[in-house]
Parts: C-alpha cells; sequence; structure tokens
C-alpha cells in the first residue's frame, strides 16, 4: 500500500513537471486538480487504508464462527516420583508427575511423549458471534463513510482553493495594469513640470503614485504565492506557480439558484455521524450478550508413551528403560468427546454497566449529529444570501468599471490640458483600480457561492456539472 501510493505521488509530480514544455506553461484544469489531489492527499490515502483494515477485521470476525482445532505434541525427559498429598498449581508453576508415592526419593529418568489433538467449538453462545460480526460490518461502514465525506471535503476544499488563486492571479493583473498607468501619468506629469506648466509638487505626487502601485503589486504578488502553495499542498505536489483555466473569469455559472432547498438524507457528513451512531449501537447490542451463557463442544484424542514399565512400583522401581525411541513412542491412546456449559453470572453486573457507558455514548454521537445538522441548515440558508448578493455585486461591477474608466479618462485629457490638478486625476486613477479588482473579485464571489451551496447540499456535481 505504501509502495503504491509512493509511486501515485511520483506520477504525479511528474504529471504537474510536464506543465512547462517548450517554454509554455499548460493549463491546469479543475478537474485535473481534483483527481491529482484525490489520489496524492496523504489524509485521504490514510483513511482510504483503515478502510481496508476493517475489511481485514470483518473476514477476521467472520472466521469466529470456525472451531478451535489444536494440535499438540511434546517429548520430554524426567523422574516419575509421586507423593500423596495436595498440591495447587498457582500459576503453573509446577510440574506433574505421574507414578506411585515411592518409600524413598530416587533420580532415575526416562523420555515420555504426549500428543493429542483437540477440538473446542462454541456453537451456542445466544448471538455474540454474529452480534461481533455486525459490529465489525458497521466499523466497515463507518470508515467507508469517513473516507467517502474526506474526499466531498476535500474536493470543496481544492476548488475553493483554485478559485482563490485564481481570483489572486487576477487581481495581480489588475495592480499591474495600475502600475502602468501611474507610471505612465508620472510620463505625463514631468513632462508637464519640466516645461512648467505644472507646480514641482505634481511630480513628488505622481511619484508617490507610482511607489503607492508598486507597494499594492507586490502584495498582491505575495498574496497570489500564498494561494498557489495553499493548491499545492492541497494536491499533494511540491509549490509552484500554475496556469489555470480562464472559464472562470469569463462567464458565471449557469445554475445559480437563488433558492433554499432541502438537505438530501445523502449528506456525505451527515451520513459519517449517522454511520458513528450505529456503529456504537451495535457495540452496545454486542455486549450484552456477554451476560449469557456459551454452550461448547469438545473432542480430544490422546496419545503417550513413556519409558516407564508396566512393573514400576514400590518392590521394583528400576523397571525404567531410558531408551529414546521407547519413551517416545505412543504406548496408549485415549478418546473424549462432551459438551459443555460456561457461565460467568456475575458478568449480568459487570456488562449492565458497559451496555449503559455505551448508550451514553450513543446519545453523544446523536447530539453530535444533531449540531452538524443544525450547522448545515444555517450555512445552506447562508449560502442562498452569498448566491444572491454575489449576483448582485456581477451586476454592477461592468456599470462601475465603465464609469471609472470613462472618470479616469476624462481627467487624464483635462489634466493634460491644464483644467485638471494632480489630486483629481489621482482620485480617478484610484477609483478605475478599485472597480478592476471588485469586478475581479465579483466573477469569483459567484462562483465561491456557488461551491459553498454544493458544500451545503453535499452534492459537488451540483458544482462541477458547470464544466
Amino acid at each position: 500500500m505504501f509502495r503504491a501510493h509512493r509511486i501515485r505521488a511520483i506520477l504525479a509530480i511528474i504529471l504537474i513537471s510536464t506543465f512547462q514544455a517548450n517554454g509554455q506553461q499548460q493549463v491546469l484544469s479543475l478537474k485535473e486538480a481534483i483527481q491529482l489531489s484525490l489520489q496524492n492527499y496523504g489524509t485521504i490515502n490514510a483513511k482510504a487504508s483503515y478502510v481496508q483494515a476493517s475489511k481485514e477485521a470483518l473476514k477476521q470476525s467472520q472466521s469466529e464462527y470456525l472451531p478451535d482445532f489444536v494440535l499438540s505434541g511434546q517429548q520430554n525427559y524426567g523422574t516419575v516420583n509421586g507423593q500423596i498429598g495436595p498440591l495447587y498449581g498457582y500459576r503453573g508453576l509446577s510440574a506433574s508427575a505421574s507414578g506411585p508415592p515411592l518409600p524413598t526419593q530416587n533420580w532415575n529418568g526416562t523420555f515420555g511423549s504426549l500428543y493429542l489433538a483437540n477440538l473446542n467449538w462454541d456453537f451456542f453462545n445466544f448471538g455474540r458471534a454474529r452480534e461481533r460480526i455486525n459490529v465489525a460490518k458497521a466499523g466497515l461502514i463507518r470508515d467507508e463513510q469517513d473516507l467517502v465525506q474526506e474526499q466531498f471535503q476535500h474536493q470543496v476544499r481544492v476548488a475553493g482553493a483554485y478559485l482563490l488563486l485564481q481570483a489572486a492571479q487576477r487581481l495581480t493583473r489588475s495592480f499591474e495594469r495600475n502600475l502602468d498607468r501611474a507610471q505612465a501619468l508620472r510620463t505625463v506629469v514631468v513632462a508637464r513640470v519640466k516645461n512648467g506648466l505644472n507646480p514641482g509638487v505634481d511630480s513628488s505626487l505622481a511619484n508617490a503614485e507610482v511607489s503607492s502601485a508598486k507597494i499594492a503589486l507586490v502584495n498582491s504578488q505575495d498574496r497570489e504565492l500564498e494561494q498557489s502553495n495553499q493548491l499545492a499542498r492541497l494536491l499533494g505536489v511540491p509549490a509552484q506557480k500554475f496556469a489555470l483555466d480562464s472559464l472562470f473569469i469569463t462567464r458565471i455559472p449557469d445554475a445559480v439558484e437563488v433558492k433554499a432547498s432541502q438537505i438530501p438524507e445523502n449528506h456525505p457528513i451527515l451520513n459519517y455521524y449517522r454511520s458513528r451512531i450505529q456503529l456504537s449501537n451495535q457495540q452496545a447490542k454486542y455486549f450484552k450478550t456477554f451476560q449469557y451463557p456459551t454452550l461448547s463442544f469438545f473432542s480430544v484424542i490422546q496419545g503417550r508413551g513413556s519409558g516407564i514399565g508396566n512393573g514400576f512400583n514400590e518392590q521394583n522401581p528400576t523397571n525404567i528403560n531410558s531408551n529414546y525411541w521407547q519413551g517416545v513412542t505412543p504406548g496408549r491412546g485415549n478418546y473424549l468427546v462432551g459438551l459443555g456449559m460456561y457461565w460467568n453470572l456475575t458478568s449480568t453486573l459487570r456488562v449492565r454497566h458497559q451496555v449503559a457507558s455505551q448508550s451514553f455514548i450513543s446519545q453523544g454521537l446523536q447530539h453530535e449529529y444533531e449540531l452538524v445538522n443544525q450547522q448545515i441548515k444555517a450555512q445552506q440558508a447562508l449560502a442562498v444570501n452569498k448566491i444572491e448578493n454575489a449576483l448582485k455585486n456581477f451586476k454592477e461591477a461592468p456599470i462601475q468599471v465603465k464609469a471609472a474608466s470613462d472618470a479616469y479618462m476624462q481627467k487624464s485629457v483635462l489634466y493634460r490640458n491644464g483644467l485638471a490638478t494632480i489630486v483629481e486625476i489621482t482620485q480617478a486613477l484610484y477609483l478605475l483600480n478599485r472597480a478592476e479588482t471588485d469586478r475581479d473579485i465579483a466573477y469569483s464571489n459567484v462562483w465561491q457561492a456557488l461551491l459553498y451551496q454544493s458544500g451545503t447540499m453535499g452534492d459537488f456535481n451540483l458544482f462541477m456539472n458547470e464544466f
């Protein structure tokens, strides 16, 4: 899994590096950016691995239906002195010696062996195995929904970063045009000052306006760099400059709806929170099964070998054969089958509190679900207002640009003819720059509003269907 992720990351870097060929940078579309981010982003890859882990856990829980089948064999060497009396093997720290109690200790050792096959099957436990499988299934559903909601939110984040970067690039172009206009104005002002047509202070004001335009451009470039870095991080690629699709600055979306609608039942985020509640409820059902008994079937087939002869007793304590093969070759066999029941009567007291604790967890998860549902409803209402306001600004932006452009052109002509002051033309320059930046932001805000609505509706296709 790690190697596959690494290969995808390398391919992504190669893909991005090919965006510059023959000195011309290739355009990165939003769909390509979304696809790239879903392949590379670490959180998504991590949650995909968690889904695979849950699938394996489900298979493991399903195998609990199988009985325990144990094969065992041992070969040992030791003495067989026995003694009449009570004995408790505390934590297994005792040795088993099968032999008659001899009047004196002896150190005659021989080989022995034990071979057995044991089968234990809890064939009925009041649904415990079934509920454990249901818990594993609920855990898998929870992890799958977590992956889906993470992919959904990440697509929204990438689209948002894409739009913000494009807006930042457009603002940088606007500030570049503003600097060009300021420099052109300074050229005119300096020429008029040198010819004595305007006072010298006009050249100082023109120089100040150029410096202000340069500072604004640098600040805009810095914001563009930050947005570019943010987009690269979300794509999982090295930081770089991106050439983006110009669609977002040439038109607005066709399917913008200025009305509220119901939140769909299959909203990815709500589905994830519902899956958490279902998992907790299923765990409570599983815990309840621990208060019931377990019915088991068991069987044993055993073979045993020993170097001790049949006549070994107090009168004949030397009837021992130290030959290895004599000791490890089975000489006796036994079998045993049976049914058993195991029921810890005091477990009911413990399980009751465990189930109650899990029920409170379910209540807490339910409260979290209701909170998220309320937040999404509030965001949906806000999305309607965002779209309405964005459309209003979009309609007003061209009017503002046209008026500011005409005003700047008029003041420029008047200034060249000595009929306007430097303050008036710089004010017109400022208004034109603000109008252009407002226009660029207005285009982006309409797309941002649609993206916001898509996020609140839990349907990313509402946004992507515009392409």
